[in-house]
């Protein structure tokens, strides 16, 4: 079936799901594509800090094209 590991911590592998021994976060299928933004998806902090950054950016974009 494959190994798990965790997007943050190349080392850590194990045979099934679930969470990474060192931050707790999901571990994902060793062959996921865009691990880390699942890792950084799964916690709703960052979540809250990709979305401001975000926001951020636009807001900055839209004023230099006044």
């Amino acid at each position: 079936m494959g190994a798990f590991t965790c997007p943050m911590h190349g080392d850590v592998r194990l045979s099934d799901a679930g969470p990474c021994p060192k931050c707790g976060m999901t571990l994902v299928h060793e062959e996921a594509r865009f691990r880390l933004v699942r890792h950084l998806a799964s916690n709703p902090l960052m979540l809250s800090v990709m979305f401001a950054l975000m926001f951020a950016a636009m807001a900055g974009a839209m004023m230099l094209m006044r």
